[in-house]
């Protein structure tokens, strides 16, 4: 069997219950539902981070995001970028002779050519650098080079892109990421589809954000079309997940006048948002379809599966050698997704705050079917009036170059800001299997389990934080 093509769809902001087939109807995600009906659905997949730029690190480099330096979405203080050390998936694709391509969100190293798509492993790059854009007054960055919008909305821009690299590279195994930014602020979207929502009785809001999410999978079914009609389908790995989990609180400039900044909608009932550890930030849709290699046919698979697993797997399907780079976090799911073997899986470990990684709040593990949480310790704050007003400057200059993040000429060099960290709020202990909402906290009931728990949450977090702090400065 010839080697596959891959292509890779990345959501941005969405959960399982954006998904038609997950929230009855609500939202009309005609596409996707029918991949579900023929692929295979995971329905515990874990993104790396629950926010987008250490979300993405995982996935990019098969490991932990702090290990990366990949920490935050701030990209004017170069928190978002993966180390020039690192080796992504499509330096491994590259180097074993695939087409290597990349539309839409980037935002693993917004402000620096060293950190551009083309620098690390990706032939052709169509999209943009930051962590958002405006979906009618664009500015798509092409391999450096910069088109000025046309009016069309964003959306249907990337998916004529993606189309585009498919047909350049039909006659050769390629390796394709679509990162859409929808539905991923600010909340824009063609006014009849937004409508149509509205008459459904629900917010402006969460009509827009439904709207986006609906065009997105009009993109979806374009790409399909396009593989089926070059005759690829059938050789092609389809995947379809997302960076994190749904954002439902965004601030005013990311709504238009008059929209409300709560966007709350219905995900499965899961604890929590992007953002958070809970399962609601971390816990992603992933629908894989390739007839050629795997199962199909509406198969669910309920094994415990991690952002970081996919370049170990990826490059394990289509006979790709990794040669070289860190040690990955990552493990080779191949055996599980073909059939062969249940889970034998490890545990894994998320952290996330904004600066420089605080293990004790915002934390958690997953060992089997029992997950440990720190949660967020509302407690931290900046230790002087100075290096509060340091911050709102950062906060300021993000949204005065929201769209264009390529505008700023160089990175930030502030200091980061002095933060008073006060004793973590308790522990918290819960059993998936029978919980997967995380509504009954066992661990006054399980100290053993949760001492030991928390003693390898500790032992990770100093681990990944000390090789993140030996990163060279550039």
């Amino acid at each position: 069997m010839s080697r596959p093509n891959v292509v890779l769809i990345v959501a941005d902001d969405m959960g399982y219950g954006d998904f038609g087939r997950f929230n009855n109807g609500y939202v009309e995600t005609p596409a996707l539902d029918q991949l579900i009906d023929d692929g295979t659905c995971l329905s515990q997949h874990y993104a790396g981070s629950a926010v987008c730029s250490p979300s993405r690190a995982a996935l990019l480099t098969g490991r932990y995001p702090i290990r990366t330096g990949a920490i935050t979405p701030q990209e004017v203080l170069g928190m978002d970028r993966i180390a020039l050390g690192e080796m992504t998936i499509a330096d491994h694709f590259k180097s074993a002779g695939y087409s290597t391509g990349m539309v839409g969100k980037w935002h693993n190293g917004a402000l620096d050519p060293r950190f551009h798509p083309n620098a690390r492993g990706f032939d052709e790059f169509a999209g943009f650098r930051g962590g958002w854009a405006d979906y009618y007054k664009w500015r798509l960055d092409r391999n450096g080079q910069f088109e000025m919008s046309d009016g069309r909305y964003l959306t249907d821009v990337l998916t004529q892109e993606a189309i585009g690299f498919i047909q350049r590279h039909q006659s050769e195994p390629f390796f394709l990421m679509v990162p859409y930014n929808a539905p991923h602020s600010p909340l824009q979207a063609p006014e009849d589809i937004t409508e149509k929502y509205v008459s459904k009785g629900l917010s402006r809001g969460v009509a827009l954000t439904y709207a986006m999410i609906e065009v997105m999978d009009q993109g979806v079914a374009a790409i399909r079309q396009e593989l089926a009609a070059r005759g690829l389908a059938d050789d092609t790995i389809l995947m379809f997940t997302c960076d994190n989990g749904p954002a439902f609180m965004l601030r005013d400039d990311q709504v238009p006048e008059g929209v409300s900044i709560d966007t709350t909608r219905w995900n499965c009932d899961f604890n929590g948002a992007k953002g958070s550890v809970y399962e609601g930030g971390i816990r992603v849709p992933m629908v894989m379809h390739w007839p050629a290699g795997m199962p199909g046919g509406g198969r669910e698979l309920a094994d415990t599966m991690h952002f970081s697993d996919w370049l170990p797997t990826l490059t394990s399907l289509s006979d790709v050698p990794v040669d070289g780079g860190k040690p990955l976090d990552g493990v080779d799911v191949t055996q599980i997704l073909r059939g062969d073997a249940q889970s034998s899986y490890p545990d894994r470990f998320w952290q996330w705050n904004n600066y420089a990684p605080i293990g004790t709040s915002n934390a958690a593990m997953r060992s089997g079917d029992w997950k440990l949480v720190r949660p967020v310790n509302s407690g931290i704050h900046f230790a002087t009036l100075e290096d509060e007003e340091l911050a709102d400057r950062y906060v300021a200059k993000d949204i005065e170059y929201k769209y264009q993040a390529e505008n700023i000429p160089e990175m930030f060099r502030w200091p980061e800001p002095e933060r008073v960290i006060p004793e973590p709020r308790p522990v918290e202990l819960y059993d998936l299997s029978t919980d997967p909402n995380e509504t009954n906290n066992l661990a006054s009931d399980q100290p053993q389990r949760t001492t030991k728990m928390l003693s390898q949450l500790g032992s990770w977090f100093e681990e990944v934080e000390t090789e993140r702090q030996a990163i060279p400065a550039v």
